[in-house]
């Protein structure tokens, strides 16, 4: 591998520059620059369906998530949004890999369709809701250009940035329990807002086949094992199928549908939710409310994608000690135009996944991995039934899988610091708890800066942080505000 410059205009396509190319080189190696990286093609295929298996679940878990109703009443599709997830996935990653040249793959958002089905949805339909997504991707795209997501990613102080991470891990699980039915919503049952099943107990197939899916994708990752998410899947896939057909469960047992195959494996995509995308929510829910989601949407979006594009770039030794890497500022609008590019496609905001790494960790060093990832999940596009026979109960273990894997980030919190671990800690707790990201990060920071002035250390509060804490307290005070302007 060459060394890489340390300049911070360095591309992809500078990567090897100055170095006379051997003769007999392919277009293949030559475009991507394989050989300049010290990979090779078949090290690259292999990188590229390693971290395919790696996060092919997303197939599962986002129609999941995003199959609520709209303000409207309205639900979408479920093979539809297979194929929009499908779709989306293959075009972001198909555009890193042929543009960006380096081995990250990009996907639907976890984050970003929790807050979709959780927060937006509730106000709007589901057409607005893509509108959303169209526009905090642009937004983060020109944020990109602007050279203001790096600014601001220094703005934010590193303890926050992990417990945002915690927190949206934990939101994400607690999705995950719910939709299993592990956990219930049921007030009028001794005391409690939620309870352990419907009745302070757990009952039923479906939910001891969520908890053998989940121990077992624990015990694979435990063991290191690559693709442990998706071999958990499957595997309970099959035990969901097999009970489901010997002890004839009824169909009202299970949270979506019966885990069965109707008619052919095999089908045409479903591309009905393709351009489905209406920016009426502007005016219909009030100028005030879109900022805030558009301004939650980028929160939910945001904080991830930097930090795992420089962490899988530093895996593959293409990103120097500084965090620079060819290609960087091509991946983060490729990563902030996977919102619009989702909006469209009807799936959700696109970001890069961390699934990458296993990936790297097989070797891949160029864009031609993400090349071969992004056309495994085009070909999904002709497997929507085969991948709808997976019940929802089995795809949830992944969301709580996931929820545990992003709680790591609490070893970099320094615990025994107060004043670090108030605001980290409000962060974390109050996005489960009140079931909105945007709580959660607005608590932390209005906290963080609150325990700075206590401590006389008001300086050290950058005017971004001042900003955002002002943003904050209007997000709060967002019902007294309304009223006294009389749109309330």
């Amino acid at each position: 591998m060459t060394q890489q410059s340390t300049e911070p205009t360095t591309t992809a396509e500078d990567a090897g520059a100055g170095t006379r190319q051997p003769a007999g080189r392919s277009w293949l190696d030559r475009y991507f620059h394989i050989t300049d990286r010290g990979s090779t093609v078949a090290t690259e295929v292999r990188g590229g369906i390693t971290t395919f298996m790696a996060m092919a679940y997303i197939l599962l878990l986002n129609p999941l998530i995003l199959n609520g109703k709209d303000v409207a009443g309205n639900s979408l599709s479920q093979p539809a949004l297979i194929t929009a997830t499908a779709l989306a996935a293959a075009v972001t990653t198909l555009l890193m890999g042929f543009w960006g040249k380096v081995p990250l793959a990009l996907a639907a958002g976890l984050s970003v369709s929790g807050v979709l089905a959780s927060q937006v949805i509730q106000v709007m339909t589901w057409p607005q809701a893509m509108a959303m997504c169209v526009a905090y991707g642009a937004v983060i795209c020109l944020l990109v250009v602007t050279g203001l997501r790096e600014l601001i990613m220094n703005a934010i102080p590193i303890a926050l940035k992990h417990g945002i991470t915690m927190g949206i891990g934990l939101f994400i699980a607690l999705i995950g329990l719910v939709k299993a039915g592990f956990v219930h919503e049921n007030p009028a049952f001794g005391g409690g807002p939620v309870t352990l099943g419907p009745a302070g107990e757990l009952a039923g197939w479906p939910v001891l086949i969520f908890a053998v899916t989940l121990l077992l994708i624990f015990a694979l990752q435990a063991r290191n094992v690559p693709g442990a998410i998706l071999i958990g899947i499957v595997v309970g896939t099959v035990v969901a199928v097999v009970l489901n057909a010997i002890a004839g469960i009824p169909g009202k047992a299970w949270s979506f549908r019966a885990p069965e195959l109707e008619g052919s494996a095999v089908s045409a995509p479903d591309f009905s939710l393709f351009g489905e995308v209406s920016f009426s929510g502007f005016g219909e829910v009030g100028y005030i409310t879109v900022t805030m989601i558009v301004f939650t949407l980028v929160l939910a979006g945001f904080f991830d994608a930097m930090a795992t594009i420089i962490g899988v770039g530093s895996e593959a030794k293409l990103a120097d000690d500084k965090g620079r890497m060819p290609g960087l500022s091509k991946a983060l609008f490729i990563d902030g135009a996977g919102g619009v590019i989702g909006g469209v496609g009807g799936a959700s905001g696109q970001t890069v996944f961390v699934e990458s790494a296993t990936g790297v960790g097989e070797g891949a060093r160029t864009g031609l991995s993400s090349a071969v990832t992004g056309a495994f999940f085009a070909a999904c596009l002709f497997f929507t039934p085969l991948t709808a026979i997976v019940p929802a109960e089995v795809a949830s273990a992944a969301l709580v899988v996931i929820g545990a894997m992003m709680m790591q980030n609490a070893r970099h919190v320094d615990w025994s610091d107060r004043a670090t671990a108030t605001p980290v800690f409000l962060t974390v707790v109050l996005m489960p708890f009140t079931y909105t990201i945007t709580t959660g990060v607005a608590a932390g920071v209005i906290s963080w800066v609150v325990i700075k002035v206590a401590q006389g250390k008001a300086r050290e509060v950058s005017a971004f942080m001042w900003g955002l804490t002002a943003i904050f307290i209007v997000y709060f005070a967002i019902h007294p505000i309304e009223s006294w302007l009389g749109v309330g």
